[in-house]
């Protein structure tokens, strides 16, 4: 990954902050894309100490010209974005008859809706290249459902469907496009659940524990290095067997 340049979105935190942090001790530059300009801040300090770039920028998923505009800065400041991970998400977890549609569209925009300004906004210097790393970030709640997360299991089946469309859209240029799944992870979304679904969750779990943000960030950047060459259209489970 030396002399890349990888964008990751959701950048401030769990499992973005380990991707960052991962693809920079790779030897990547990296772009962090997220709202949380302090935290995201630290991240890059971080990455910065493995002797690459990192800068930060700033916007809001569910603002596509921002994400558009946030895209083009970084490709100003650093040169063509060679990685791209759509990793930034939202919840929203009601049951569906609670569930406002405001809710709805909100997890929709931020999960679905900008991660395809975000991809599209990327792809015509990959195109030109005839080079490129897309992974989105999913989870199994987006193969298998779950109750009580009906926008937010929609807004990753969703990326499923995106991802394997443009992984056959794009394979003739040489740019791959991957899913990656996780499970229950150690984050503040994980450890937002009450503690008592949460060890509901981690009993089904067959390795017996919640997964880290680095046991993601280690599937994501395999996806992105040359040993993935021939790799395009996957979905990889990161889930401990949670789903299989």
């Amino acid at each position: 990954m030396k002399g890349m340049v990888t964008l990751v979105t959701g950048a401030s935190r769990g499992i973005g902050r380990a991707i960052v942090l991962r693809a920079a001790a790779a030897g990547s530059d990296v772009a962090l894309l997220g709202r949380d300009e302090e935290r995201m801040a630290e991240v890059a300090g971080l990455a910065r100490a493995s002797g690459v770039r990192a800068s930060v920028f700033i916007a809001d998923m569910a603002d596509g010209a921002a994400v558009e505009s946030a895209v083009e800065r970084a490709r100003t400041e650093m040169g063509e974005v060679h990685h791209l991970v759509a990793n930034a998400g939202i919840t929203a977890d009601h049951l569906t008859m609670r569930l406002k549609p405001e809710e709805w569209d909100r997890v929709i925009a931020v999960n679905l809706t900008g991660t395809f300004r975000l991809v599209r906004a990327a792809l015509p210097a990959m195109v030109r290249a005839r080079y490129g790393r897309i992974v989105t970030i999913s989870s199994i709640a987006g193969l298998m459902g779950n109750p009580g997360q009906a926008a937010y299991a929609s807004s990753k089946a969703g990326l499923i469907g995106f991802t394997k469309s443009i992984a056959k859209e794009l394979g003739s240029r040489s740019i791959t496009a991957n899913v990656v799944a996780p499970g229950l992870i150690e984050t503040d979304m994980a450890h937002a659940l009450p503690e008592k679904r949460r060890d509901e969750m981690t009993a089904y779990v067959p390795l017996g524990r919640m997964g880290r943000p680095e046991e993601v960030a280690g599937a994501v950047c395999f996806l992105l290095g040359e040993e993935a060459s021939y790799i395009t259209g996957a979905v990889l489970n990161v889930s401990g067997g949670l789903y299989m």
